[in-house]
């Protein structure tokens, strides 16, 4: 019985370091109002130049600024039910 209740905790640890929403449909859904070009300070999807600064200073510090809040933009970026890895997820996909 603890074998089996060590390998589910193993197995349920794996499920959480993803991401559990879509990043695409997290960008429609919160994101995508300034990162689409209506804020002019936000970087826009895909847009290498503007993201290769902010990559630079690393995910946790990108993570850290969503869920905080930086500058222009609000705590938890509009999306109150996102992760740190649905975060990290979002950054990944609009710096490509």
């Amino acid at each position: 019985m603890k074998k089996l209740f060590i390998a589910a905790s193993i197995l349920l640890c794996s499920f959480s370091a993803q991401a559990a929403q879509d990043p695409e449909a997290v960008f429609t859904r919160s994101c995508g109002a300034c990162h689409n070009g209506q804020l002019p300070m936000a970087p826009k999807k895909g847009d290498a130049a503007a993201w290769e600064p902010r990559l630079k200073q690393g995910m946790p510090t990108l993570v850290k600024h969503v869920t905080e809040g930086f500058n222009a933009m609000p705590p938890r970026g509009i999306c109150m039910d996102c992760t740190a890895e649905d975060y990290q997820a979002v950054i990944e996909w609009m710096s490509k």
